[in-house]
């Protein structure tokens, strides 16, 4: 058996490419949507992808496996399971608890676990050419490295109310009759590490075993002394906040996310067609260099969505393909940086990237505003606005401020005022640059305080 975990560390979510080396077959759970690395791992282990499945209806990236699907003509499988208001809306076969596919000597066997959402499923591996009994589990985002899927994103993120309650009922459920049935040498291969915002206190580590978990888990107290009520009352408290973009996630990923199929190399464009476009409104430029970068001067307009290495996180801040369609030309230092990061700007559904260029002569120009600490006393402020998460809030903020994190930001514009200044920061710069950089196309005026809250911190200024 061939095993492969393939790890995008922007949106810190792990797929699976697991193949049978004496037939030549494979199945993927879990694809993200540039689907170039499947295709690649397959070719060189002389492998046809005849299978694709995935664990649940994702919400913090747009599922590949109708893209996977389409170019291999694999055969599709989903949950069928949690009810009517959790099935997809494509054509694919149905899994339900028990259910099998076998991949020459392997067996992939759906065990039903919901928790994080009513159809969740986690995947039995067993080695038919090595042992009887199942050896790994994929876990999804039920059982990450030392925690739990979180069961409250239906509420946070997707218009649901009270149910993070039945939620964690369920989870408590699921570990009790499912996980903690297996014996302890089982490998668990989750779906998510450190840096997700589907849990709360995931992990570094790639894997974990059943017994590891069962030993050292902070949940495996309560599941000892059967204390759902404790249970449930931890697992809530605390939990990050949910990007608003998941909503949209949980949406295309039900109904089906578009086929992409093959696409042709970003084309470099002329700035004087560029310039152009800006003048007349028709493109959405993005400068994909670093925050430090963008406030020493940028494009007009321009949208800061640095990358590749967190263009999808980031894109999912600043940008709304539902309400924004322009196409988007970026600005990057070459075609393969420009290209990788449309790649990560696919995986969550930002599909309109145009083209890109390589320099910013002839295009108008501008220095976003910024204001140091010892200046913001003297700024006649609206509304000074931290967009670092809940818990960072918590910790210690400029006192006065309001916190709306940045991945939330743009579908709250309401919560702001539009005719007084923002002053707007995080921790060092990054979040707010890019928050900022959306709230200015929006209408909003925008200072930023300068290297965010750790340099308010280093200067000496109260703090909350």
């Amino acid at each position: 058996m061939l095993l492969e975990r393939l790890y995008d560390h922007d949106l810190a979510q792990a797929s699976y490419f697991v193949g049978c080396q004496a037939r030549g077959e494979a199945i993927v759970v879990d694809a993200r949507r540039d689907i170039d690395d499947y295709l690649d791992l397959a070719r060189e282990h002389g492998m046809r992808i005849v299978a694709v499945t995935e664990t649940h209806i994702h919400a913090d990236y747009l599922s590949g496996t109708r893209e996977l699907a389409a170019a291999t003509g694999a055969t599709m499988y989903v949950s069928g399971e949690g009810g009517r208001d959790w099935q997809y809306g494509f054509d694919a076969e149905r899994l339900r608890d028990g259910d099998a596919v076998t991949i020459g000597n392997i067996t992939v066997r759906a065990r039903h676990t919901p928790g994080h959402t009513p159809e969740h499923l986690a995947f039995l591996i067993t080695d038919g050419a090595f042992s009887r009994e199942p050896g790994y589990m994929i876990t999804g985002d039920f059982v990450f490295a030392g925690d739990l899927g979180r069961p409250d994103l239906l509420d946070e993120a997707a218009g649901g109310s009270g149910t993070r309650f039945e939620g964690a009922r369920q989870l408590f459920t699921s570990l009790r009759d499912v996980f903690l049935t297996l014996p302890d040498h089982v490998q668990v291969l989750p779906g998510h590490g450190a840096g997700s915002a589907c849990g709360k206190a995931l992990g570094a580590l790639p894997g974990t075993t059943v017994g590891y978990e069962r030993l050292n888990a902070w949940w495996s107290a309560y599941l000892r002394d059967d204390d759902m009520a404790g249970f449930v009352e931890e697992l809530l408290d605390g939990q990050p906040d949910a990007h608003a973009y998941f909503a949209r996630m949980k949406r295309q990923n039900r109904e089906g996310p578009r086929v992409l199929g093959e696409r042709r190399p970003l084309a470099a464009l002329s700035n004087e067609e560029i310039a152009r476009s800006l003048a007349a409104d028709s493109v959405v430029f993005v400068d994909t260099r670093s925050h430090a970068e963008v406030h020493r001067g940028t494009v007009t307009g321009a949208l800061n969505i640095p990358g590749p290495a967190k263009a999808a996180t980031f894109g999912a801040w600043a940008l709304d393909p539902e309400t924004e369609t322009r196409p988007l030309v970026l600005l990057a230092p070459d075609a393969d940086t420009a290209g990788r990061v449309r790649d990560h700007l696919l995986r969550v559904g930002v599909d309109g990237v145009h083209g890109f260029t390589t320099t910013r002569e002839g295009l108008p120009e501008s220095v976003p505003p910024r204001v140091t600490p010892e200046e913001l006393a003297g700024v006649d402020t609206g509304l000074v606005l931290d967009v670092r998460s809940r818990g960072e809030y918590a910790e210690g903020h400029i006192p006065g401020s309001t916190q709306l994190s940045a991945g939330r930001v743009l579908w709250n514009l309401d919560a702001l005022p539009r005719e007084a200044t923002i002053v707007s920061y995080c921790g060092s710069g990054v979040r707010s640059s890019v928050a900022s950089s959306a709230l200015r196309r929006a209408g909003y005026d925008v200072v930023e305080l300068d290297r965010g809250y750790a340099d308010w911190v280093s200067a000496g200024e109260p703090s909350a």
